[in-house]
This record gives structure tokens, C-alpha cells and sequence, in this order.
């Protein structure tokens, strides 16, 4: 006799069967959604130079630096051409930390003095460089790493820094002062993704090298190659008009209104945010500062239509 068990039983697993066939179904059209999304932005810069500023917790996080590099490797594949420039900041303390170098911070920039410049040359091209573009070339020969030394690509000149109205030598720091893209457009060219260290040789000292702010660095680059866009990776969500209310994250900021509030902002905020200004005020589209402590944040900031962080534009 067949019981009551034996007849449920096969309708139970047809029915789950059914269910799960119907969830991958709708996964599989959630994905579609998302890809289907991207549509107008891989036409907007299809072919277009992006310039990636990588910085912050992502450079230090083994997770994150993973996800950025997939992250250039599609933009690569879908047919934009990223540039990434980068700093970085905590490992130069650790490493000047560990030879025992003293070194400090003011007005918001590290004294960098002939000592501790050699640490931020071997820290920057020997070591960063190398990482960023070993993480991008596990899928394939894809990435070159770059210098600001190379081909005359940056050319510096020392800055100082004004403290309670006085100023303050700040040793080997310098502001990108002229750039020479050619060396990058022609990795470009050889459909390489060029990784940059924010590195400068000084015009005014033959010979001599420069520490200067990866963000601006950026920004001049992107300007130089005409980018379509300018992507500054850092360690919030955004830019607020009023912090700490994290009810005034900004979405988008025009460029005179920024110009406006810059002067108010965080000082860790307004290197970033003057790279924005400089880099529309020169000819780039867009500019936006993101969450790089969100993994995929460049795909979720470039191909969907609300973005990931506060974008800047043109007045």
C-alpha cells in the first residue's frame, strides 16, 4: 500500500526544486538588471581615460586591494582606460618608524627631509608600485608601474606650508607644477594600465626628488590627459556640508560651491576636495571622492546611475 509519506515525498522535492529553480531565475535577472544599468555610462567612456587616485584603508587592506584591481581589470576589458596614482602615507611612517627616522607632520604635511625622502622613494616605487601592479597583472599582463621621475612625467617645485601666519619649511615637499603625459599615453597606447607614484623631480634642483600629494598629483594627471573623469579613493563616505551630521552627505557639489566651502571643511578633507576643484577647473568632466573601504566602490561610483560618494561638477 503507498502511504500518505510516500505520496508527499516527491511532491516536496518537486516543489523545492521549483523554488530554487525560480530563485536563480530571479538572481539571474537581478544581475541582468545591474549589468543592463551600466549601459549608458560604458557608453559615456567607452574609450575614455579614467584617472583613480588609490589611497586610504584599501591600500593596506589585502581584501580591498584585491577588489581594486579587479575593479581596473574591468574597466580595462569593457573598454575605459584606467590610470591609477598613488601615495601612501601609513607605510612610509611604518617604514621610517622601523629604521628609526624621526618624522612629523605640519600644517597637514610630512617634513620630508633628505633621509626620510630616500624612504619615500624606495617605500613608494619599490614597494606600492609594485604590489598595485602585481595585483593587477595576477589577471593578466596588464599594468606597468610608473614613477613621477619617469620621462619627465612630473616636474615639482618645494612648497612650504603657513602656520598661525608664519611659514614653515617643510623640507623635500613639493606641488606638481607642469606634466609631461606622454610616457602614460603610451602605456595607454599599449593597452597597459599605468600606475603612478606621486613622486616629483624638482625644476628648480637637477637631481633632486620630491614628495608630493598624491590627490593633487592626480588631479594634474588627469588634467594633462584630458580624463573623462577624476576618482579619489578615501576612508569616508563622502563629502558632508555639515559635519558631523551624517544626514548632510552631499551626492553632488557644483564647483563654485565648493570653492565656497572648502575653506570650512576637515583639514583631511580639503587636499581631496581642492583635487576635485582643480581637476574640473582644468577641463575634467567629473570628479568624485569615494568609500574606499567599500569593496567594487569604482564600479558602483562609474556604472550606476546614483553613484557611491560626492561627485563635483563644473559651475
Amino acid at each position: 500500500m503507498t502511504t500518505t509519506d510516500d505520496m508527499d515525498t516527491p511532491a516536496t522535492g518537486t516543489d523545492e526544486a521549483a523554488e530554487a529553480a525560480e530563485r536563480d531565475h530571479a538572481d539571474a535577472a537581478a544581475k541582468a538588471e545591474t549589468l543592463i544599468e551600466s549601459l549608458p555610462w560604458l557608453k559615456t567612456f567607452h574609450d575614455r581615460i579614467i584617472v583613480v587616485k588609490f589611497g586610504g584603508n584599501a591600500m593596506v587592506n589585502e581584501e580591498l586591494q584585491r577588489t581594486f584591481a579587479e575593479d581596473m581589470v574591468y574597466l580595462r576589458y569593457v573598454g575605459l582606460r584606467p590610470v591609477v596614482v598613488h601615495g601612501g602615507g601609513p607605510q612610509i611612517s611604518a617604514m621610517l618608524d622601523r629604521l628609526g627616522i624621526d618624522s612629523e607632520f605640519r600644517g597637514g604635511y610630512r617634513v620630508t627631509t633628505p633621509e626620510a625622502m630616500e624612504v619615500v622613494r624606495m617605500v613608494l616605487t619599490g614597494q606600492i608600485n609594485r604590489d598595485i601592479v602585481g595585483n593587477i597583472n595576477k589577471h593578466g599582463p596588464l599594468a606597468a608601474g610608473l614613477s613621477g621621475e619617469d620621462a619627465g612625467l612630473f616636474q615639482g617645485r618645494r612648497r612650504a606650508a603657513v602656520i598661525d601666519g608664519e611659514e614653515v619649511d617643510l623640507g623635500l615637499v613639493g606641488d606638481v607644477v607642469a606634466v609631461d603625459p606622454e610616457g602614460v599615453l603610451a602605456q595607454l597606447a599599449a593597452g597597459r594600465i599605468p600606475v603612478v607614484s606621486s613622486i616629483a623631480p624638482d625644476i628648480d634642483d637637477a637631481g633632486q626628488a620630491l614628495n608630493v600629494n598624491a590627490d593633487a598629483a592626480a588631479a594634474a594627471l588627469a588634467v594633462a590627459l584630458g580624463a573623462a573623469k577624476l576618482v579619489i579613493l578615501t576612508d569616508v563616505a563622502g563629502l558632508y556640508s555639515d559635519w558631523p551630521n551624517r544626514d548632510s552627505l552631499l551626492s553632488k557639489i557644483g564647483a563654485d560651491e565648493l570653492r565656497e566651502l572648502l575653506p570650512s571643511l576637515e583639514s583631511g578633507m580639503i587636499p581631496k576636495m581642492a583635487a576635485c576643484l582643480d581637476a574640473v577647473d582644468g577641463g575634467v568632466e567629473k570628479a568624485a571622492i569615494i568609500d574606499g573601504r567599500v569593496p567594487h566602490s569604482i564600479l558602483l561610483e562609474v556604472f550606476t546611475q546614483s553613484g557611491i560618494g560626492t561627485e563635483v561638477v563644473p559651475a
